[in-house]
């Protein structure tokens, strides 16, 4: 009797166990859709406030462009530009995005942002509690 009320505590450790671990990992995948959401909406707006407050501090971002040459931009680059272009000149239509959470482990992520004009693979960071963009790829569509 003491073996089966063990196996069956053990049991139930084990499943309130990986119950806790899919609610985090639920968590997790909502939190970082709302980061890159809250990247791109960012830059749409011209809000580099907002974009700044995703961006991990060794964020760093590779741009693929057809024949063009790779070219790279960093955090403060990237929201340099922002506060200089201010919102970018598109049509309500290609201001849309579909956000994709890729993978989720522990404190590592990773997502896909496809817009009309572009897509974006990112790696994400889980900083102080909080989602930051680490890297992102970029391939802009001709």
């Amino acid at each position: 009797m003491h073996r089966f009320a063990l196996a069956l505590t053990v049991t139930l450790l084990f499943h309130l166990s990986t119950n806790a671990q899919n609610n985090t990992s639920s968590n997790d995948a909502s939190a970082v859709r709302t980061t890159v959401t809250h990247y791109i909406e960012g830059y749409f707006s011209g809000d580099a406030q907002r974009m700044e407050q995703t961006l991990h501090p060794h964020y760093l971002k590779h741009v693929i462009h057809a024949a063009i040459p790779m070219r790279e931009m960093t955090g403060p680059e990237l929201i340099k530009g922002v506060r200089q272009e201010g919102k970018p000149d598109l049509a309500a239509a290609d201001k849309s995005e579909q956000v994709t959470v890729l993978d989720v482990a522990e404190d590592i992520a990773s997502a896909k942002l496809v817009t009309p004009g572009w897509t974006d693979y990112m790696t994400l960071s889980k900083v102080n509690g909080e989602w930051k963009i680490l890297s992102v790829v970029q391939r802009i569509d001709e």
